[in-house]
């Protein structure tokens, strides 16, 4: 009599999570709109102070500048091509308001830096490097920026790995990742949608006179907190994640999360690292364009037939082309610092 085979015990299968909430509800990090610890979101995290995050960065610019000063040459020269100067007829403008607004003071002219520095904010405030730029040339400054961004984190990383390194590499071998770089560029353009809608209904406010009532001024005013808070709060990650995605073969989304989780419990470490570097790049235009616009009123003024030559605009031009570039590295060695950190 053939026996009947016997039939093997069906395991029971339990339906697999998904990756994404597994994640999400096991990772020890803190999450939004989930329940957390205090251990949860306070990472330890050690690293150099304020003034000397910025002086490790100077010195790495300044010890290889035979590899920086090229590179801020040529992103000078491809501003100019694309992108253009400030025409030496709106310095001129700013300069006539000014000597007018001096004579309409009891106690005479204006000193020379003074005018200088007065100059200095106009340019700035108004466009600084070129006025009236086209959508074309607006696009091209934001490639040129990024192309700048990419080539010195090559370099840096070349650098601090040790390895021998020349701009023609960083030139040929760091635009890979460029198309991740504008994906993540996107993600934080999308991210300061909040910072936007409070420039725009700030501007409607002031032409409808609503700020004229103390109650909706206050309102207003907690409205615009909350959304400039999201915008810096989102963007703070992204920035980190736009140095993250230049490692070779690192996925835009993969490299917003990876940053995501490296400033978790550090944001404002990191924010204020930020503050700290407008402060530094304010005191750098300050000590370096302040002599030279005041040279350039005394000079033209002692021979005018340098009048329509523009000194300052080139000046300015090569001195956001260095604030870009070390921005860039001062932004790298905190990302740097994350990495190499064991919490």
């Amino acid at each position: 009599m053939a026996k009947t085979p016997s039939k093997k015990p069906t395991k029971s299968r339990k339906p697999k999570t998904p990756r994404f909430f597994k994640k999400y509800f096991t990772d020890p990090l803190h999450r939004s709109f989930r329940r957390s610890y205090r251990e949860d979101y306070q990472r330890p995290f050690e690293a150099p102070g304020l003034l000397a995050h910025a002086v490790d960065s100077f010195k790495i610019l300044f010890k290889n500048w035979r590899l920086f000063l090229p590179l801020i040459l040529i992103i000078a020269i491809m501003n100019i091509l694309l992108v253009g100067l400030m025409s030496e007829e709106t310095y001129v403008t700013f300069q006539d308001s000014l000597d007018q607004t001096a004579q309409d003071i009891k106690a005479g002219e204006l000193g020379t830096f003074a005018r200088s520095g007065l100059l200095l904010i106009s340019t700035i405030t108004t466009g600084g490097l070129s006025q009236g730029m086209t959508e074309s040339q607006q696009l091209s400054a934001i490639i040129l920026f990024l192309i700048t961004w990419l080539v010195t984190i090559y370099l840096v990383r070349q650098i601090l790995a040790k390895n021998k390194v020349k701009l023609r590499d960083g030139l040929y071998n760091a635009l890979a990742p460029f198309i991740s770089t504008l994906i993540v560029a996107a993600v934080i353009f999308i991210e300061a949608i909040p910072a936007m809608i409070v420039i725009i209904t700030y501007s409607a406010a002031v032409a409808t006179d609503f700020l004229s009532t103390p109650f909706y001024a206050l309102v207003y005013f907690i409205f615009a907190a909350l959304m400039l808070l999201l915008s810096i709060y989102l963007i703070s990650s992204s920035l980190i994640a736009l140095i993250a995605v230049s490692a070779p073969g690192l996925y835009p989304l993969v490299a917003v999360n990876t940053a995501h989780d490296l400033l978790a419990g550090r944001r404002i470490k990191f924010i204020l690292r930020v503050v700290y570097l407008f402060f530094v790049l304010v005191v750098v235009w300050v000590l370096i364009m302040l002599p030279l616009i005041a040279l350039d009123l005394v000079l033209k003024q002692a021979w005018p037939a340098i009048q329509g030559i523009p000194f300052v605009s080139f000046e300015m031009l090569l001195l956001t082309c260095f604030s870009a570039v070390y921005a860039t590295i001062y932004l790298y060695l905190f990302y740097r610092r994350l990495l190499d950190y064991d919490d």
